[in-house]
C-alpha cells in the first residue's frame, strides 16, 4: 500500500496528491508516469509525475477528476493509502541547452510540465511558458511556471488575464517575433495537435506529450499504440513525447474518445475534453 502524506485541491475537480513512493522518487525523471490503482478492484490509469523529493522519498502526481476511477482516488483521504503505484515509466524527457524553448500547457499538465521546465532551464534553455485555462477559478501552478519561466502568458475563456481567446494566438505572435528553437506542448490531444499544425508553418521542432488510452503501461496490452512517421509505436515505452509533425493526429483523436460517447466518426467528433479550450 502506497501511503498519502498529502492532499491539495489546486482547482475544480483538479487535485494534488503527494505520495509516500520511495523507490519510484529514486529513480524519477522529468516527462515521466507512474501507473495508479486505488484498489484491488480498480483499474489501472496513468498519471505523469509532477515532482518528488528524493530524500524524504515521494512522489507528487495531479489528476483531473472526470470519471469514477478519479472520483475513487480523488475520495482517498489524507493520510489513507492506494493499492498501486508503479514507475517510473515511460522514457525522460529529452533535456539539451535547444535555445529559446516554448511550452505550451492547459488542465492538469500546468502542474506536471514543471519537473520538464526546470530541467531546461538549468540545461541553459530561455523558457516562454503559454497557460490556457477558462476562467481565472480555474487556473492553479501559475507562480509555479512564473518561477521557473523567462516569460509566462495566461491565455483565458474571459478577460482575466494577458489574452482573451485560445492559445494559437500568442503562440504564433511569439513565433513571428522571437527566434524558438523548440516548442513542446502537454495538454488535451486536440490541443496539441492544433499548436503542432501552426509550428509546422514555421518549421520548428515540436513535442508532444502523448496521451493515449493505456492500460499496462509496459508495451504488453498494445492499446496505447499510435503512428509516428507512419511507424506503430507504443506511447508507454516509446514515448510519452514524440514528435508532434510526425504523429497521426486523426487516428489518435479518434482512438482517444473512444469511450467519450461523443465520437461521431474516424475524422468528425466532439471532444468533451477539450471544448472549455
Amino acid at each position: 500500500m502506497y501511503n498519502i502524506l498529502s492532499k491539495i485541491n489546486l482547482a475544480p475537480n483538479i487535485h494534488l496528491f503527494k505520495v509516500e513512493a520511495p523507490n519510484v522518487a529514486r529513480k524519477a525523471q522529468p516527462g515521466q508516469f507512474v501507473i495508479v490503482r486505488v484498489d484491488e478492484r480498480g483499474e489501472r490509469i496513468p498519471l505523469s509525475i509532477g515532482g518528488w523529493d528524493r530524500e524524504e522519498g515521494s512522489v507528487t502526481i495531479i489528476f483531473n477528476e472526470v470519471g469514477r476511477t478519479t472520483s475513487k482516488l480523488a475520495a482517498v483521504p489524507e493520510g489513507g493509502s492506494i493499492a498501486n503505484f508503479v514507475g517510473p515509466l515511460g522514457l525522460p524527457a529529452h533535456i539539451d541547452k535547444f535555445g529559446t524553448v516554448v511550452c505550451v500547457v492547459g488542465g492538469y499538465s500546468v502542474a506536471t510540465i514543471a519537473p520538464v521546465i526546470r530541467a531546461l532551464k538549468e540545461a541553459g534553455n530561455k523558457i516562454i511558458t503559454i497557460i490556457r485555462t477558462p476562467t481565472r477559478e480555474t487556473l492553479f501552478g501559475d507562480e509555479q511556471l512564473r518561477n521557473i519561466s523567462d516569460q509566462l502568458k495566461i491565455v483565458t475563456g474571459d478577460i482575466s488575464f494577458d489574452c482573451d481567446g485560445f492559445v494559437i494566438e500568442p503562440l504564433k505572435e511569439i513565433l513571428e517575433n522571437e527566434t524558438v528553437d523548440r516548442v513542446i506542448t502537454i495538454g488535451p490531444a486536440c490541443v496539441m495537435k492544433l499548436v503542432s499544425s501552426t509550428t509546422k508553418l514555421f518549421g520548428i521542432k515540436t513535442i508532444a506529450s502523448l496521451n493515449p488510452i493505456m492500460i499496462d503501461g509496459t508495451g504488453m496490452c498494445g492499446v496505447c499504440r499510435v503512428i509516428v512517421g507512419g511507424e506503430t509505436k507504443f506511447a508507454c515505452v516509446d514515448g510519452p513525447e514524440f514528435d508532434a509533425h510526425q504523429v497521426d493526429w486523426t487516428t489518435l483523436l479518434a482512438r482517444r474518445c473512444t469511450y467519450s460517447g461523443d465520437v461521431q466518426s474516424t475524422v468528425q467528433y466532439q471532444c468533451t475534453t477539450c471544448a472549455q479550450w
